[in-house]
């Protein structure tokens, strides 16, 4: 099926609706947002004397849904600017209007007579052909387009994204009874190339995949802390980050979704689930009742598992709900024996045997957990989905799982995880018993750098469909590993193109680190055509190591510390200006040193959700890799004649002296740290690596030459410094900056400026580095910067001392 998605209309503009709306307007897609008229006045209107038959009261509703998800935090759009991609309306003056649109969303209350009478109304508008969709996450998609045209039916089906639609990547694809199959693979392809999602095709059944599943997760555990005596805090250290899950874990999760959401659904699946062998699991207990009686529903309510008080000295203080007695507490630290053996191991997979294994009440919590869940998705096969792999793609793009079910039970082992079952009161679906007695021991292979899973039809390996766009690492880090030390390893991506993949942790910049960048340099240059800089782990890089810079400046190791400081500038003029391309492939934080490595790279394939920037201002230095000089090359680049050359220069001042880190990679264009012209973003990241590589092999096949040093950097001098001083002070004379706030910024102003010239020059990158280093190196022996890089060590946040 050929289709070109160039207008999009979303009917209904609640929260959900206008994420949709945003996301479209994200990939550049235009978008029609209607809902209701209003049948009543506000006290506002009446005193300005407006009527209902003013379009600002017709269009009042959609406008205000969409103005407060603008304002919201996390934003659900790329940059401000892509809101004018939306139009809005209503229902009755802007309803033909959807006979343009190339793909119709409804998003209107969960209510099924209220669908099916939006659906007749559309359907008198809507263009033969034009896909239309239910955003629905629940109802039966078979139920909402009964009595419709057969074009409609052919066309219809439910795509259920999750919220918030710009963050989740599940994109749930629902046939109704005669979807055209073309339909399905259209949106299956559209939803992962142009959304950026992961698609996975579901059956017709309650809660489809995601919320089954999850759901199921979370009333589980609601009887299980109950039956172990379990306290909030405890259950949500247990799972959390440890277990490869959101930091929000389970209750606080539960505090942000909504409790009335959660019990919705599991009402929904207890009711139209007859046959569900946990059905008995769906009902909620005691506490749940009590608290949605109570509204104590979360985060919209003001308190629910949690509950955010201020004291009389005007503190504040999160409280946790005790569920025996019902009243909220002071929080209490959870500790365990279990957790302090995986302390040691980074990988998220290779814990969940040591958990499992624990001989305190995590161990047994874990093993109730893990066994519960292990037989429960074995038996939705074949009832919800035909493929494994599937229920493992939900959970993890919908609920933000780094690992599924059927990956944890492999890490655990197949006979360890029917045992596990076992203990807990039930029985795996017989095709694991089979699949054990025909010696099959995994779900899932890794067979020519791709991934395998476990066909239950036809009991053999078969490759997961829909690979040949991504580059796995994992699945060719052993395979097509050309070189490795303890921060990196280097892998031969084909085609003449290396890739190298940070290993440190949090992929902090290090010795190590800056070793195998200079490796994977000379590889390139010796025997291939071209190197990416990419990851596929959680973050890109947070930056330097600065746990070895705080070492080297307490033990007051100058020398030591200058050489390394060299040794990363070097090591990113050597990106700069090596003999073959090199892509920087940044995505999640790419904060210091990570960002001063993008700056340096030929070009940067950032994903969509890249939070990139300087930030050493918050550890009390400035950037020391380069960054600072990049800042001024790049504004000697913008200056343009009679331009006020001043400003140009200022704003790439403040885009270190802020620490303005970016809320997307788009708007890392505005500060300059993206290029436009030059840098690229995709917004699926599983593709990032491909493309990434893609380009490579474009500019080495096209005749790459190696750079020639710049030796013409405009650099303003007395003329600029003494602006930037001025500035300062009048900073710090407000109270808006600390003094060692102006002491940081003073030293950029003099690497920016290029030192106390009389006049404006043009100098060269390695004296505008010598005085970057400089700078980096005197504020590393100011006992407020030792201050600042400590705090950030023990919390991970700033100081502004």
């Amino acid at each position: 099926m050929k289709k070109h998605i160039k207008k999009v209309a979303v009917i209904g503009s609640g929260i959900m609706g206008s994420g949709i709306a945003c996301h479209f307007a994200n990939i550049g897609v235009e978008v029609l947002l209607l809902d209701i008229v209003p049948r009543e006045l506000t006290d506002a209107e009446k005193a300005k004397g407006l009527s209902l038959k003013d379009a600002v009261v017709r269009n009042r509703l959609v406008n205000n849904s969409l103005t407060n998800a603008l304002k919201s935090r996390p934003s659900p759009i790329y940059h401000k600017d892509f809101a004018s991609r939306i139009q809005t309306g209503n229902l009755e003056d802007d309803i033909s209007k959807v006979g343009s649109a190339d793909w119709i969303i409804e998003v209107v209350v969960e209510r099924l007579d209220i669908k099916k009478q939006v659906f007749e109304k559309l359907e008198a508008h809507r263009e033969p052909g034009t896909l239309i969709t239910s955003n629905t996450s629940g109802i039966p998609i078979h139920f909402m387009s009964e009595g419709r045209s057969e074009d409609f039916q052919q066309h219809f089906c439910g795509t259920h994204f999750f919220n918030p639609a710009r963050y989740l990547k599940l994109f749930e694809i629902i046939p109704g009874p005669k979807t055209k199959p073309e339909v399905l693979d259209f949106l299956n392809s559209y939803g992962e190339q142009f959304l950026g999602k992961t698609s996975v095709v579901a059956k017709d059944t309650p809660a489809f995949i995601g919320n089954r599943i999850g759901i199921f997760s979370i009333m589980s555990l609601f009887h299980t802390v109950k039956e172990m005596g379990m306290t909030v805090e405890e259950v949500d250290k247990l799972t959390g980050p440890v277990i490869g899950r959101p930091k929000s874990a389970t209750f606080r999760t539960v505090d942000v979704v909504g409790l009335d959401t959660l019990v919705h659904v599991a009402n929904g699946i207890a009711e139209n689930c007859p046959d569900d062998e946990r059905k008995d699991l769906f009902k909620l207990p005691d506490f749940i009742k009590t608290m949605v009686d109570n509204k104590w529903l979360g985060s919209k309510s003001g308190q629910g598992f949690y509950k955010k008080v201020k004291n009389k000295d005007g503190s504040s203080e999160i409280l946790s709900l005790d569920l025996d007695t019902l009243e909220y507490r002071s929080k209490k630290r959870a500790q365990f024996a279990t957790l302090e053996n995986t302390k040691t191991i980074d990988t998220v997979i290779d814990r969940f045997k040591v958990l499992v294994a624990g001989k305190d009440k995590a161990g047994e919590f874990y093993r109730n957990s893990f066994g519960a869940l292990f037989a429960y998705v074995s038996h939705r096969i074949p009832e919800i989905t035909d493929a494994l792999y599937k229920i493992d793609d939900a959970m993890k793009a919908g609920f933000g799982w780094e690992h599924g079910p059927f990956q944890i039970w492999d890490a655990i082992g197949l006979e360890q995880g029917i045992e596990l079952a076992k203990a807990n009161g039930q029985e795996v679906a017989p095709w694991v018993m089979e699949m054990k007695a025909a010696g099959s021991e995994q779900f899932y292979t890794v067979k020519d750098g791709a991934s395998w899973y476990y066909d239950i039809p036809e009991k053999a390996q078969r490759k997961i469909p829909g690979q040949d766009a991504f580059i796995i690492l994992d699945n060719i880090r052993e395979s097509k590993e050309v070189f490795k030390n303890t921060g990196v390893v280097v892998e031969d991506l084909g085609d003449g193109i290396l890739n190298v993949e940070f290993r440190s942790k949090m992929n902090t910049i290090g010795a190590d680190v800056l070793a195998g960048l200079n490796k994977a340099v000379d590889l390139a240059e010796k025997d291939f055509q071209g190197l990416v800089v990419g990851n596929q782990a959680a973050n890109f890089s947070v930056g330097a190591n600065i746990g070895m810079i705080f070492m080297m400046a307490v033990e007051q190791e100058y020398d030591e510390l200058n050489m390394a400081v060299k040794y990363f500038q070097d090591t990113m003029m050597r990106m700069r200006y090596s003999a073959i391309p090199v892509i920087a492939a940044p995505h999640g934080m790419c904060l210091g040193g990570g960002c001063e490595l993008s700056l340096h790279a030929d070009k940067v394939v950032a994903a969509a959700e890249t939070y990139i920037g300087l930030v050493e201002f918050g550890v009390g230095v400035i950037p020391g890799g380069g960054g600072s000089k990049e800042m001024a090359l790049r504004a000697s680049d913008t200056f343009r004649k009679n331009d006020v050359e001043l400003n140009v220069l200022q704003e790439y001042f403040l885009t270190i002296g802020m620490a303005k880190v970016s809320t997307s990679a788009y708007e890392a264009f505005d500060t300059g740290i993206l290029q436009k012209g030059k840098d690229i973003i995709v917004v699926n990241k599983d593709r990032q690596i491909a493309t990434a590589k893609q380009y490579a092999r474009i500019m080495a096949e096209s005749g790459y030459s190696q750079p020639i040093r710049r030796k013409d950097v405009k650099v303003l001098g007395k003329q600029a410094l003494g602006m930037f001083l001025v500035g300062t002070d009048s900073m710090e004379a407000g109270h808006y900056i600390s003094e060692h706030d102006k002491k940081i910024a003073d030293k950029l102003a003099y690497v920016m400026a290029g030192g106390d010239l009389s006049e404006a020059s043009y100098v060269t990158e390695q004296y505008l580095l010598d005085l970057e280093r400089e700078a980096f190196l005197s504020l590393c022996t100011e006992r407020k910067t030792l201050e600042r890089i400590q705090h950030m060590l023990k919390t991970g946040k700033p100081l502004r001392n």
